[in-house]
């Protein structure tokens, strides 16, 4: 009877860790995908795959998502506890971050960080009017090689803290607006560092010549009427007297 009893029990304890796992597996998918349709991930089925829905949940929160696959070796009973915990504080980051992008207040990451109320602070941002705006501070990971985000996955949005190769295939994504060029007679500003134009000084204006009339001013202005003759005649000088020839040496 003791063994059937234990029996009886190791079973009702695993089915009931099933439940909750199973429970705990269809809470975060539905929140989850609620919350990616807020930040613009493509399909909604990622939300439903196991280990890459929270590798999605790292991308959007700045944080390098093939760092969760480290919960893969928390398996071994001696990197368990280290692993996890390691795990635990990169889903906080990204926590923190995705609050921020949904105009959340700092500590309400504290929420995300207390296992038991995760799913609240989960089912808040996921359920309520907020807006995803990823136009945020970088984190101050960003620079880090090791845990800043660049990838470039199709159908989920970069972020700006992404490396150049992931900013640009976030640029490639339908509903992206290029900037318009610039408008004609804008004078682009020289690239920092680049060496400045040669100072070259103005040409003087051509004299005109006497077969050449003088060049106009502003080609756009109406011809000048011609110049009047001059109404007073020109001063008369009298002719000067004959000279006398010398006279002749005797």
């Amino acid at each position: 009877m003791e063994l059937i009893a234990v029996i009886f029990g190791s079973i009702v304890l695993l089915m009931s860790g099933l439940a909750v796992a199973v429970g705990a597996y269809l809470l975060w998918s539905a929140f989850a995908m609620s919350l990616f349709r807020k930040a613009g991930v493509q399909g909604a089925w990622r939300a439903w795959v196991p280990f890459y829905s929270q590798m999605i949940f790292l991308k959007l929160g700045d944080v390098n998502p093939f760092l969760f696959l480290f919960v893969l070796v928390g398996w071994i009973d001696v990197l368990a506890p280290i692993v996890n915990l390691f795990v635990w504080v990169m889903m906080c980051l990204a926590a923190y971050r995705i609050g921020l992008k949904l105009q959340k207040e700092s500590w309400w990451v504290v929420l995300f960080a207390i296992p038991p109320i995760t799913f609240v602070w989960l089912g808040i941002v996921a359920l309520d009017g907020s807006r995803w705006d990823p136009r945020v501070p970088p984190a101050a990971w960003a620079g880090n090689g090791f845990l800043a985000d660049r990838t470039a996955w199709e159908g989920v949005p970069a972020q700006a803290t992404a490396a150049p190769a992931a900013y640009a295939h976030a640029h490639a994504q339908p509903g992206y607006a290029p900037q318009p060029s610039p408008q004609p007679g804008y004078a682009a500003q020289p690239h920092p560092g680049a060496p400045a134009d040669p100072l070259v000084p103005p040409r003087p204006a051509d004299a005109p010549g006497p077969n050449r009339p003088p060049a106009a001013s502003d080609p756009l202005a109406p011809p000048q009427p011609p110049t009047p003759p001059p109404t007073t005649p020109p001063p008369f000088d009298p002719p000067a007297p004959p000279t006398t020839p010398q006279n002749p040496p005797s």
